[in-house]
Formats: structure tokens, sequence, C-alpha cells
């Protein structure tokens, strides 16, 4: 299978100067190549896109909305072929891809009713027969560059938005599960969208940075980890593009003495290896404040015992594998080193019962505890099934813990009091906060974005920040009623 570039409403026709392996995760086979963009192909694409641009643009809003509603009923309609080729080239079992496919939905409804969002303002007679208003006016053509965990949610978080404000799309998804973005710009030109409106280029960093550095290009959103997210802005920036670049996440769970245990293991276990921990919203640190450590650890210990790993096509299962060797391999070493640390390794996913194929990129779920803030598996972001337990004596010292980690991303507190969890979400410095609820991603009609190094640039995702990205204020100042402007007056302006 061979998954090649979208441009201009159709599939590429070139030949690659370079190309990828696509695996399937649960098998460890190579299912097909992606071509890889050199920077012409990417110029081209660009091209296309600017070319739709000064269509699409003018395109009323009542059709753009048409558009983007038959793009919904169609999305909908294939949820189940889309959910199939996210577990066939990432991995995650079918349940939580179909989940992914929801919460990407809601974000095409989200910008079905966009009109309003793009709503000015008039102030008549601001100054003697003269009106002011507001309007706002889309950038023109905008990059996307998502990462290879969400091929489909992640992707839906800015395209829709991008287009229903009348830009036009160039998108980059990982190269390492690529055709999920080209499922989605087929379903846009079947819903009526204009050739070159949304294009696709797969590829690494030559494309990325033929993206970040072309002057048609006018911003660029992006999501993936700390330092490359560091780098798109740096170098969007730098090119004098408005850049929104998502990072990576350190997210802790924190456990007030008051917590239902059951209620908080219960959310542990599904935030930390829900899609094999690889969520940039994925629990990764459990702060267990005392005396419960210990039962809260036994709780969590019991329920991993029960998880069914293997090929997420199969009845059952519930995690599936990592999304290539290479990371799997990464993330194992993370348990020798934990270990190596002093951390107590409660539980060893590499000795849990797998239901597929031998070769595939597998490790099971693992429990650290006694883990401390110096050691690597607390320190770096892991981005897989390992989660780590650390036991602090107070709420106080809980916040200072998280508060002092350089990311911001997500939170959540488990407590039955309220008062607790009303000073945790103001005192905490983290973007996304839970209250008993552990993966904190909010309603399409709200924004995605954390704090500190989870986020470079002044917006986050979707929402209304995401019509405020996408579009530029402009500000209208017209005088009609009164042909007498009183001749030459070098002076400055005064309204009166």
């Amino acid at each position: 299978m061979r998954t090649t570039h979208w441009i201009g409403g159709k599939p590429w026709n070139g030949v690659a100067d370079r190309t990828g392996d696509i695996y399937d995760p649960a098998t460890g086979r190579v299912a097909g190549q992606v071509d890889f963009a050199s920077a012409a192909v990417v110029d081209e694409a660009v091209a296309a896109a600017r070319e739709a641009f000064t269509r699409w643009r003018t395109v009323s809003l009542a059709q753009r909305t048409s558009v983007m509603f038959a793009f919904r009923e169609l999305l909908n309609a294939r949820r189940s072929d889309l959910a199939q080729i996210l577990t066939a080239e990432h991995g995650k079992v079918l349940a939580d891809a179909a989940g992914e496919i929801q919460r990407g939905l809601e974000n095409v409804e989200f910008a079905c009713g966009i009109p309003p969002m793009l709503k000015g303002g008039y102030s008549e007679n601001a100054s003697t027969q003269v009106d002011v208003y507001s309007i706002r006016q889309p950038v023109g053509v905008v990059g996307v560059i998502t990462p290879f965990n969400f091929p489909a949610m992640v992707p839906l978080w800015f395209v829709p938005n991008a287009i229903a404000c009348g830009n036009t799309v160039v998108l980059k998804p990982s190269e390492k599960d690529p055709s999920a973005a080209n499922f989605l710009a087929e379903l846009f030109a079947e819903a009526g969208l204009p050739d070159g409106a949304c294009n696709v280029v797969h590829g690494d960093k030559e494309a990325v940075d033929r993206i970040l550095e072309h002057p048609t290009v006018k911003a660029v959103s992006f999501v993936g980890s700390t330092p490359i997210a560091r780098y798109v802005y740096e170098t969007g920036t730098r090119n004098g593009k408005r850049v929104q670049a998502l990072g990576g996440a350190k997210n802790h769970m924190v456990v007030l003495p008051d917590a239902d245990l059951d209620l908080a293991a219960d959310a542990a276990v599904s935030a930390g290896f829900g899609s094999a921990g690889e969520r940039c919203m994925a629990i990764s640190a459990v702060v267990a404040v005392d005396p419960i450590g210990d039962e809260l650890v036994g709780k969590i210990s019991e329920r991993i015992a029960g998880l069914r790993v293997g090929d997420g096509r199969r009845p059952g299962c519930e995690m599936g594998p990592l999304i290539t060797g290479a990371h799997r391999d990464k993330v194992r070493s993370y348990l020798d080193a934990g270990r190596a640390a002093g951390a107590k390794l409660v539980v060893d996913g590499r000795s849990h019962p797998i239901d597929g194929a031998d070769a595939g990129f597998w490790l099971g779920p693992t429990l650290f505890d006694h883990v401390g803030t110096d050691m690597s598996i607390y320190t770096d972001e892991i981005f897989g099934p390992v989660l780590s337990v650390v036991r602090v004596p107070s709420y106080d010292a809980a916040v200072e813990l998280v508060n002092a980690n350089p990311y911001g991303n997500g939170t959540a507190i488990f407590t039955n009091d309220g008062g607790a969890a009303r000073r945790y979400q103001n005192e905490i410095e983290v973007g996304m906060v839970g209250v008993n609820v552990a993966i904190p991603v909010p309603v399409s009609y709200y924004s995605f974005g954390g704090w500190k190094d989870s986020l470079f640039g002044d917006s986050h995702a979707y929402g209304p920040h995401g019509v405020h990205f996408f579009t530029r204020a402009k500000v209208v100042t017209s005088r009609w009623l009164d042909p007498s402007h009183g001749g030459v007056n070098l002076g400055f302006p005064q309204n009166s």
C-alpha cells in the first residue's frame, strides 16, 4: 500500500525521492510506504492552497457552513472506516479510536456553527457623522502539523475551524500513521470543498521546515513534543508567521486522603494506560497525599492485573501496542532506569500477558512507587504505559510539586472536599484542570491548551481561541453623510 500526498483535490502523481515505512504496530510488519515530500512538493501544495484561497475567502458564510455540515455527515457515516485506519496504523483499540473520532466530530460541529463567532462590532456616530466598525477576515494559507497519537482528532482541532473561517490548509500529519489525513481530505472534497482548499503533504523535517519558512504560509498550528514545539514556534515566528505550538506534558493527578480511592484508582488506570499512555493528556504521575499511598497503590495494582493488552481489532482488548519498535524500546528502557534510581517497580509491564502477535510493539502497563522528582521516570515525558506514584505529606506539598514542574498541560485532583478542589483550581499553574475528572480535555466550545513549557504562543487550540487564531481583526472608519470635509487640516484627527 502506498500513501501519497493530496494536492489540489487529488492524489499527487509524482515520484517521491524518499519514502518511509508504515507499520502495523500489533504485528510488527510493514504494511505500506508513505511518500516523503521535498521542499518542491510542499511548494506545490502551498501554491494550490494560495490559488484556492482567492476564491474560498469570498464564499459566503452560508455556503461554507453548508460544506461543513456535509463534511460532518460524511465523517459520521464513515466513522467505522476511519476507526479501522487508526487501529491499523496507530495500534489503539477500536473503542479508543471511536472515542477519538467522536471528539473530533464535536469540533466539526463547532465549526458548523462558526458564523456567530465571526461577527464584528459597529459604532454609529463615533465622531460626528463618522461610523467605526470591526470585521474579522481569514489570514490566508495556514499550515497544520500534527502528531502520531491522534491522527484524526488533532487535525480536526484545526482544519475545520481554519476552513470555516475562510482559510485554506496545508496539513502535514505524522509519517508514522499518515492515512487518516488523506481520508479526511477526501471527505472534504466529497463534501464540496473546492480543490486546493485542503491539501496533505507527508514527510519529515524537510517538509516541516519548508512550511515554517514558506512566505505564503501565514499561520502554523502544531502539536508535538516540547523541544519540537519550541523549534516550530521560534522558526515560524522568525519567518513572520502567527504560530500556536502545543508541546509536551507531565500530567499530575493529586489524590487527597478524603477521596474515593476506588474512583481514583479507576481513573489513574484509565488515564494512565489508555492508548498505551501515548496521550499528551495521559496521567503519568499520581501524587498520593499521606496516609493513603499504600492503599491507593494496592488498588491500582489490582486493576492493572485485569487489563487485557493485545491487538486492538480483537474483541475485549483494552490497550494496544506502542507506535513503533524504537519507541517501545525507549519506553522499556525507563523500567531499568527507574529501578536503578531507587523507585519501587510494583508492576513490570514486560511480563504482562499479550493477546497478539509476538512481533508486535508490546509493553504492558507498568507501575512505579516511591518515585523521586529527580528521577528520569518523573522528569521525562515517557509517552508510554508507565505510571509513577509520588508521595507527599500534605495538600500544600502536592501543589508545590505540581507547580514546580516545567510542564503545565493538564492536571486533576480527586477529593470530596469542595473547598480543597476550589483552592486547587485557583492555585495550580496548569492550563486544564479536572476535579474528579482525570482527563480534563475541554469540550469543543472551550479551548485546549496548557501553560509553561506545554504551549508556545498566545492561542489555545480550537473553540473561540481557534477562531481568533485563524482570523485577523480589521477596523474601518467611514464617513458618508457629509460631503464637506472642512478643507485641508494637517492636525491629528480629533473626535467630536
